[in-house]
């Protein structure tokens, strides 16, 4: 299923519902039929999301160090990052924050 999230502030996003609830969990949220995050909670959702990529950055350093010295055939291969996938959501974040608007899913 596909989850649209919406907002004044940018154009509208659509991403997979795995994605979604696992982002809205970062958030600490849950993915209903319907949710809201609200312009005055903005800020601190921003900052918990960008603390989770920031995260993530690390651990695929982390990893990647670890790895150095193996050859090719022996290292894991991460594919796309939290980075990659957070940041249309954390886009619309910042816009709507600039704005004091409301994110909106399930509208």
């Amino acid at each position: 299923m596909l989850i649209a999230f919406k907002s004044p502030a940018a154009p509208e996003i659509i991403m997979t519902e795995q994605l979604a609830q696992y982002l809205l969990g970062l958030l600490g949220k849950e993915l209903g039929v319907r949710g809201v995050i609200h312009h005055d909670g903005m800020a601190a959702a921003i900052t918990r999301l960008e603390y989770a990529v920031a995260h993530d950055k690390e651990r695929a350093v982390s990893h990647a160090t670890h790895y150095a010295g193996a050859s090719d055939d022996s290292v894991p291969q991460d594919g796309v990052g939290l980075a990659q996938r957070a940041f249309p959501l954390l886009d619309m974040m910042r816009h709507a924050h600039e704005q004091n608007a409301d994110i909106l899913w399930g509208v």
